[in-house]
């Protein structure tokens, strides 16, 4: 990017357009290459001149915080050590058996086991503590990202991990999903819920052979949105940007190496 970025917001919508990657874009909008590679493996999409992480999100409808198999939960001690939230994901998991084909014949009977590590999931995440250490776990690491940088309306606005857990713990409200038709069954997810609104959901997906005995956590992006803007206001932009907007104390920490 040069110096002058009086025309940011249109090479933003210009990028976008293009189909390009949003975090190209903000790398090159915080002063990095043109060629900037982000990890392709971990959470961190952009690491900014500082050396801290971005996690960049975008779209329209849903976020995809993680979708994890049966290997990820016992093998990453992050989860393990949530009090049992990691041991209930395998539950979750072990509800099915082990092929796809073998659900497929008897749905009902996996789904009415996953009713009961889904409601003590439930009964965990009441806890303000632990429901703030799961959300640090899942969007952030446990703090190895540091910020969560959201591409809206041809704007980057970036909020500092712990802001962003501290909001989600406080206005959470958690609890398991309910039937709304015939055939269904409650309490196969746990919600997530602002304001009447699902902002997260953790649910199982056994859709196909190829996603199949797999925790997938999304969130809807409007409401997320809703509640992060509502509770975590402006306190600043980027110097030289006027698309990088920044919220609550990443004030304190971000754009330092300006």
């Amino acid at each position: 990017m040069t110096a002058t970025r009086a025309s940011s917001s249109s090479h933003a919508r210009k990028y976008r357009k293009e189909g390009h990657d949003n975090a190209l874009l903000f790398a090159q909008e915080i002063g990095m290459s043109d060629d900037y590679l982000n990890d392709k493996k971990a959470k961190k999409d952009v690491i900014d001149p500082s050396g801290d992480a971005h996690s960049v999100k975008s779209g329209k409808k849903k976020w995809q915080i993680f979708l994890y198999g049966r290997n990820r939960f016992i093998t990453d001690d992050g989860f393990q050590a949530l009090n049992g939230v990691g041991g209930l994901l395998i539950h979750c998991i072990d509800a099915f058996p082990p092929t796809f084909n073998q659900y497929k014949q008897s749905p009902m009977e996996s789904k009415i086991r996953l009713q009961i590590p889904m409601r003590e999931l439930k009964d965990r995440f009441q806890r303000k503590a632990l429901l703030r250490a799961f959300l640090a776990k899942a969007i952030f690491n446990s703090g190895e990202v540091d910020y969560l940088t959201i591409f809206h309306s041809d704007e980057f606005h970036v909020f500092y991990n712990r802001d962003v857990v501290n909001v989600m713990g406080e206005y959470f409200e958690v609890g398991n999903s309910v039937a709304r038709i015939s055939g269904q069954l409650s309490d196969q997810k746990v919600l997530f819920r602002y304001q009447g609104y699902n902002v997260g959901e953790l649910e199982m997906r056994n859709d196909s052979p190829v996603h199949y005995q797999q925790v997938r956590f999304n969130m809807n992006v409007i409401p997320a949105i809703k509640l992060l803007f509502g509770h975590i206001p402006i306190t600043g932009k980027l110097r030289d940007s006027d698309i990088v907007i920044i919220h609550g104390t990443a004030i304190k920490k971000f754009g330092r190496w300006k």
